[in-house]
C-alpha cells in the first residue's frame, strides 16, 4: 500500500549552517533527505515509517569532488553519475568508479550519492566495499564542529552507525597512497582480482563479525 504523502513533512534548509541547526534544536526528530532514491523506494510502498525530513539536496557545501596532491574529497551529494565522470577517480579509484557504474539504472545514478550510499548502511551497497578498499575516511559536521573518523569502523552493524543525530556526513576523503598499496599488492600477487578479494572480505568482516 502507498504511503499517505500528506503525513510526511519535509522542510528544505538554505545553508548548511541552518540544516545543522535543526537537527541540533530537535535531535533524532529530522533525518536528512538527499537523492531520496532509497526513501522513495519505501514511500511508495508504504514503509517509510520516518515522517520527518530535512531536505539536503540543494546544499551547495555538501557537493564537488576536491583534488590535492596526497588525497581526493567527495561531498557528501557527490553523484554516482559524478564520481564516473571524474579523470581523477577513474585513474587513481577505479574500483569506486565501477561501483558508481553498476549502482541502479541512469535515473538512479543521477540522483543517487555516495553519503545517501554510506548513511543507509546497506550490506548490499555498491559503493561501500570500494571505499573500505581504499581506506576512506569520512568528515561528520554538527552545529558544534567537525569531526573525522576512518569508515573502517563507523558502522557497528546492520542500519547502525557512529552518527549522532546532530550530525550530517559532509566528506569522504580517499588517500592516494591506499590506491597504490593496493595496485602494488595486485602486481606482486599477478592477478588483478586482489582489490575485489580484499574490500569484500572488509566489508563482510565489518557487517556480519
Amino acid at each position: 500500500m502507498r504511503a499517505n504523502v500528506p503525513a510526511y513533512q519535509l522542510i528544505s534548509p538554505s545553508s548548511l549552517g541552518e540544516a545543522l541547526q535543526v537537527l541540533s534544536s530537535e535531535p533524532g526528530v529530522w533525518k536528512p533527505f538527499a537523492g531520496g532514491t532509497d526513501l522513495m523506494v519505501l514511500l511508495e510502498a508504504g514503509k517509510l515509517a520516518h515522517k520527518q525530513y530535512i531536505n539536503i539536496w540543494n546544499l551547495d557545501e555538501l557537493r564537488g569532488i576536491v583534488v590535492a596532491e596526497s588525497h581526493v574529497t567527495l561531498g557528501a551529494l557527490t553523484t554516482y553519475t559524478q564520481v564516473q565522470a571524474s579523470p581523477v577517480l577513474q585513474a587513481e579509484f577505479p574500483m569506486l568508479c565501477q561501483a558508481a557504474g553498476e549502482t541502479g539504472g541512469l535515473a538512479i545514478q543521477n540522483r543517487g550519492t555516495v553519503g545517501g550510499n554510506i548513511i543507509n548502511a546497506s550490506p548490499a551497497a555498491d559503493s561501500p566495499p570500494a571505499l573500505l578498499a581504499y581506506d576512506a575516511e569520512l568528515e561528520l559536521v554538527s552545529s558544534t564542529g567537525a569531526r573525522w573518523i576512518p569508515y573502517h569502523g563507523f558502522h557497528t552493524g546492520y542500519k547502525q552507525m557512529l552518527l549522532r543525530p546532530d550530525e550530517l556526513l559532509a566528506l569522504a576523503a580517499l588517500d592516494s597512497a591506499a590506491t597504490s598499496a593496493l595496485s602494488q599488492s595486485r602486481n606482486a600477487q599477478g592477478s588483478g582480482n586482489i582489490e575485489n578479494l580484499l574490500c569484500r572480505y572488509r566489508f563482510h568482516e565489518q557487517f556480519y563479525s
